[in-house]
């Protein structure tokens, strides 16, 4: 079975910028979409961007226009580029692939923007 391992999560000062990297293992047969999750404490697990095996990419809205998803096919990786990071940005960050049918997370990265 596929699994992700993640890095570049840390500390950050509002207003800069981290990448994260999501590195897929084992095999790669119908892997499809892969994207990125989030997790404030004390509020559900949500979407921020993801990226399909075609390019086509997925922002939500409190993210659209400062983070940018992309993708290495050969390499099986994701990426998170994020941008004017803010407080509210701080959360857990969850690497998440579509494989088949089936949905891999990662165990996630701690993501910090200090104000």
């Amino acid at each position: 079975q596929v699994q992700l391992v993640e890095s570049g999560g840390g500390l950050v000062q509002a207003g800069g910028s981290l990448r994260l990297s999501c590195a897929a293992s084992g095999s790669s047969f119908g892997i499809n979409a892969m994207g990125w999750s989030r997790q404030a404490p004390g509020t559900q697990r949500e979407l921020g961007a993801t990226i399909t095996s075609g390019g086509t990419t997925y922002y939500a809205d409190s993210v659209k226009g400062r983070f940018a998803i992309s993708r290495d096919n050969a390499k099986n990786t994701v990426y998170l580029q994020m941008n004017s990071l803010k407080p509210e940005d701080t959360a857990v960050y969850y690497c998440k692939l579509t494989q088949l049918a089936e949905t891999i997370w990662g165990q996630g990265t701690q993501v910090t923007v200090s104000s």
